[in-house]
């Protein structure tokens, strides 16, 4: 599996680039063909924590994504706990598709089955569809309208691309613009 490590206002020790390709290198192990997996590790300053490190690990498998971030006071810490998520995403992935292929099983009788359903066991349903129009507009526009209606997302077209854009408000009260990149 390829690992590319990135970082920014962070140095990359030798000692960091083996800690991180140990702690990712075993998701192989358990993943069909990886094509990439990427680490992104970062510093950033902020009023409530102070220094704080991020860890983001992202991994492509068979055209899905998988992403895990994580925030510590500590560089190791992040990826650590990066690594956990995403060792728990990838047990999720294979038994989802491990149980798409499985023969079905013969339900349990009504005796045997719990009082209440276990929020896991319930997949998750659409309970709601909603369709609008998406108006072509630049960013500043964009950015205008997303504050003007208070959401935590805003869809729109974007007038320089042609494509559809996402502003959305992140956890930490910044905004993030996801771009699409057909494959």
């Amino acid at each position: 599996m390829e690992v590319e490590l990135q970082a920014r206002h962070v140095e990359l020790t030798d000692k960091v680039r083996t800690y991180v390709e140990r702690k990712i290198g075993r998701l192989d192990r358990y993943l069909p063909n990886p094509s990439t997996t990427r680490v992104d590790l970062g510093r950033r300053v902020t009023r409530s924590n102070g220094e704080v490190y991020t860890a983001q690990i992202t991994t492509w498998v068979n055209g899905t994504v998988l992403r895990a971030e994580e925030m510590s006071s500590d560089l190791y810490a992040a990826i650590d706990l990066a690594s956990q998520k995403i060792h728990r995403q990838v047990e999720r992935y294979r038994g989802k598709r491990l149980d798409r292929w499985h023969e079905r099983v013969e339900p349990l009788p009504v005796e045997a089955l719990p009082a209440e359903p276990d929020a896991q066991t319930i997949p998750p349903t659409i309970v709601r569809r909603k369709r609008f129009v998406v108006y072509a507009m630049t960013e500043p526009e964009a950015l205008e309208q997303f504050e003007l209606l208070g959401h935590d997302f805003f869809i729109y077209r974007n007038v320089d691309t042609g494509e559809i854009n996402v502003l959305y408000q992140r956890e930490n009260g910044e905004l993030g613009l996801i771009e699409p990149d057909l494959a």
